[in-house]
């Protein structure tokens, strides 16, 4: 599902992203990253979505070479990864529904469809009794799953979740992350980013540390010991 060969990122001439990453993440794999401020995590995110390009190297996604993905091509990919931010960057003088739906309208698709996938969407993470609400009226917990329910309307392969607990309570933390596990379980790809290490750790899932740019560990069913 997703494959990087070799991926050195740099700011400048001395300031290193990432550095020789070599990675390989199997579909339907649940996979966390973690390390401290600085380590590479959002600069291997920024690559996956082809925010930023690689220096160095080769990444692919679904088999789909991104590595020198030409501008016009980035909204294909971007319709094939799920992507959920701490910030929640809802619209908020849109309802749920229609910020939901936006993501669809953007790419064009039809308002037949769009009335069909965004209940759909919405569903899958309990909030279709609030479909006519405004963010401001919902809860943190509430605007983080409308901001997985926009990711989700394009049914894709990879979801990348960076630091999507960041501002949330320890229980709208477990509904989060036991949302991402049932997604997981629909045989999505799952990527999570974050610091919080009860999280990881309650997991029992792979994950990866990195630490100054580089892979420092790799676990099968590992623990965030940082």
């Amino acid at each position: 599902m997703v494959k990087l060969e070799g991926v050195t990122k740099k700011y400048g001439s001395d300031i290193i992203g990432l550095e020789d990453i070599n990675l390989h993440i199997k579909p339907k794999e649940f996979v966390s990253i973690v390390g401290q401020s600085g380590a590479g995590k959002s600069t291997l995110v920024k690559l996956l979505i082809a925010e930023e390009r690689p220096d160095k190297g080769n990444i692919s996604i679904g088999g789909w070479d991104i590595t020198h993905i030409r501008k016009s091509r980035v909204p294909v990919l971007r319709r094939q990864i799920g992507v959920v931010f701490q910030d929640f960057k809802l619209l908020p003088q849109k309802t749920v529904f229609e910020n939901v739906a936006f993501a669809a309208e953007v790419c064009g698709e039809s308002s037949k469809k769009i009335k069909q996938t965004v209940p759909q969407a919405l569903g899958i993470v309990d909030l279709e009794d609030k479909a006519d609400r405004y963010p401001k009226q919902l809860s943190g917990g509430e605007r983080q799953r409308v901001v997985i329910a926009r990711s989700l309307i394009h049914r894709p392969k990879l979801l990348i979740a960076d630091e999507p607990t960041g501002n949330l309570d320890s229980i709208n933390t477990q509904e989060i992350i036991e949302l991402l596990l049932r997604i997981n379980d629909f045989g999505t790809t799952v990527i999570l980013v974050t610091h919080n290490r009860d999280v990881v750790n309650s997991l029992k899932k792979r994950v990866l540390t990195m630490s100054e740019g580089r892979i420092v560990s790799d676990k099968k069913q590992g623990k965030y010991v940082l």
